[in-house]
């Protein structure tokens, strides 16, 4: 386990031009390549996708693409930012984090501070724009996992001061977003939470038996909740009612179907002419399927295992423990809800009404997701092959 590692005396040959990860390391060209493509790609399937309805909503079919543009844009400039701050300086600033973002959660649920839409208090408006605080309190939770983890190491194998204080610190994260309510982001904190804790070297038996008391959580969270239930069966059987809980796992089975090997051709699609609800957002890749066929959906699989690749290789080469949990935590915040994503449009796994990293539309979202690029990249320029040397 990575605790293990934090005993090494190990210090890095700086080969930035100025100070830790000032300079622009090669590595940069690969993870900012990856990300633009991504990037670019959603904005295009953003345009492609929701123009109708953007037209039918707000009178101008560019009025999402071109607010994704916006945020890409202002997401680029943030991710520089964390891509040359040392990512050392994220512990000093762990309680306050979790102190603003926990209020923020909190918040979100009082009437008349909380924006509600569709019946769920997630987001604030801030001069027109929807902000969702249970997108960085995925970040956030990450960060405290990391530090926490890092700072006692010894304590990851005893069961209260260990387990069960990391849960009951991220629990109260978990709850307050699925008050919101929002499973599908309390199910992904869950899920990062429990890979973090394994991989810094909690006893298995721990986390085999707190799966236990997940099972009456389950009871109430989904079979009690109607809504919720007919999602899982909707997903068992999506035909046997495809006017009601099976309309968005029909229709995208149909657009993945209709495109083939090679697609209809961009801005083809049939199922985003208000067959599929939310084409820009959680089925984004379903109009991928469409419009570009089974082909560019290879194409943005790809894309994602570079990421995922590159975040492999990173966690091979850092050795302090607080950037090895980062680097960790990050990768799976990612690439777990890229896989879940792509496994519920392809009905393999129950809607969790998860966004598609870079690609969806949304500004929390993409934001969010470049912060962590940044942040990756940061520990990259400062781990990079060759400047690693005993001391």
């Amino acid at each position: 386990m990575f605790d293990r590692f934090e005993g090494e005396n190990i210090t890095y040959l700086r080969t930035d031009f100025a100070g830790e990860g000032a300079g622009v390391h090669k590595d940069d060209f690969v993870w900012l390549g990856t990300i633009l493509c991504l990037v670019v790609i959603g904005i295009i399937m953003v345009y492609s996708s929701s123009a109708h309805v953007a037209i039918r909503e707000k009178g101008n079919s560019f009025y999402f693409a071109f607010r994704q543009m916006i945020f890409a844009f202002f997401g680029l400039g943030i991710l520089l930012f964390f891509r040359f701050l040392p990512y050392q300086k994220l512990q000093k600033g762990v309680p306050w984090l979790m102190a603003v973002t926990l209020l923020s959660l909190f918040l979100v649920l009082v009437p008349g501070i909380g924006y509600r839409v569709g019946g769920a208090s997630r987001w604030f408006r801030i001069f027109g724009i929807s902000v969702q605080p249970s997108e960085f309190a995925k970040l956030v939770v990450v960060i405290f996992l990391a530090w926490s983890m890092a700072r006692r190491p010894e304590i990851l194998t005893d069961f209260k001061k260990g387990y069960l204080f990391h849960w009951a610190v991220v629990g109260v994260f978990i709850l307050l977003i699925i008050k919101e309510p929002d499973l599908g982001m309390g199910v992904m904190i869950t899920l990062v939470t429990a890979v973090m804790l394994f991989i810094g070297g909690v006893r298995i038996k721990h986390l085999v038996l707190s799966v236990l008391p997940l099972i009456p959580l389950a009871y109430f969270l989904v079979w009690r909740v109607p809504y919720r239930w007919a999602r899982v069966l909707s997903f068992m059987d999506p035909w046997k009612d495809p006017l009601g809980s099976g309309f968005h796992l029909k229709h995208s089975f149909l657009a993945f179907g209709s495109g083939g090997w090679f697609g209809q051709g961009l801005s083809q699609s049939k199922m985003k002419l208000f067959y599929l609800p939310e084409p820009h957002t959680d089925f984004i890749l379903s109009i991928i399927g469409e419009e570009f066929g089974f082909l560019g959906v290879l194409v943005i699989i790809a894309l994602y295992l570079i990421l995922i690749i590159k975040c492999f290789q990173l966690t091979l080469r850092v050795t302090d423990p607080f950037g090895r949990y980062l680097v960790v935590g990050i990768s799976v915040l990612i690439g777990l809800q890229a896989l879940v994503n792509m496994l519920v449009v392809m009905g393999l796994v129950p809607t969790k009404g998860l966004t598609l990293p870079f690609l969806s539309y949304g500004g929390s979202s993409l934001i969010l997701n470049m912060i962590c690029i940044g942040i990756l990249m940061n520990i990259a320029s400062q781990h990079a092959r060759g400047t690693r040397c005993a001391s």
